[in-house]
């Protein structure tokens, strides 16, 4: 478990080398929060990591696993429902796009995340993959606000791979990956594209092997990295002369 332990080992080096006492992960019941909170666990300590469980008007199954997730690595967990929050919030607001509503949830979880986090000393850890990062598929300022991205450098299907490493339940392995913006709600439905296709194409661009991926396949994925570009940087700064 070469790389579950040199992973680990980079997190107990964050988290002590920015004086902080441990870290908050969101456990949405996917496959990344599950590997993410069990690399936390394996760094610091189970009970130096805590568990959150945000659903918003979400399935119930996913805080099934959430639960079955903070239970696998010993870690302790809380669940706060913003559904009440959502609503009020989306209520006030002036009617807005489909995505604009979806994207008020992951910006709820982030509020909540650095509550917990600010209150205990703590660094807010994300569970985004290379796969979603390249692709921009996460919410800016919502899961994408977060102290420290674990996973960002792993493509989702080495996920898999260290997901079985470490022990993450199967059933969590094997469910279909979902951001629970919706109700039935998919990744791969919202990107249009799986994500073994995704990684295949990614990898080829990182190896500058384009040629070996069919044209309509790879300008959908170039498209994505290029309409996200923003995400992966701090705002410009205007510098007066």
């Amino acid at each position: 478990m070469a790389l579950a332990d040199d992973i680990a080992n980079w997190i107990a080096g964050q988290v002590r080398g920015a004086g902080m006492n441990g870290t908050v992960v969101a456990l949405s019941g996917g496959i990344d929060s599950a590997v993410v909170s069990g690399l936390c666990a394996r760094a610091l300590g189970a009970q130096h990591v805590l568990g959150i469980i945000l659903p918003i008007n979400s399935n119930p199954d996913d805080a099934v696993h959430g639960e079955v997730t903070a239970r696998t690595w010993g870690i302790e967990y809380q669940t706060i429902d913003l559904s009440g929050a959502y609503d009020a919030l989306a209520a006030a607001l002036p009617t807005g796009s489909d995505l604009a509503y979806a994207n008020i949830k992951p910006r709820l979880r982030m509020i909540a995340l650095y509550h917990h986090a600010n209150t205990l000393g703590r660094m807010v850890i994300g569970t985004g993959n290379r796969s979603e990062l390249m692709a921009g598929y996460y919410t800016k300022y919502g899961d994408g606000g977060t102290d420290l991205l674990p996973i960002a450098g792993l493509y989702k299907w080495q996920v898999r791979d260290l997901a079985r490493e470490i022990g993450v339940p199967p059933a969590i392995i094997a469910k279909p990956p979902s951001a629970g913006l919706w109700l039935g709600q998919t990744d791969e439905q919202e990107m249009g594209i799986s994500y073994g296709d995704l990684d295949r194409t990614l990898t080829a661009i990182d190896a500058g092997e384009e040629a070996t991926i069919e044209a309509s396949m790879l300008a959908r994925v170039q498209s994505m990295i290029r309409s996200s570009e923003h995400k992966r940087h701090l705002p410009p700064i205007y510098t007066p002369e």
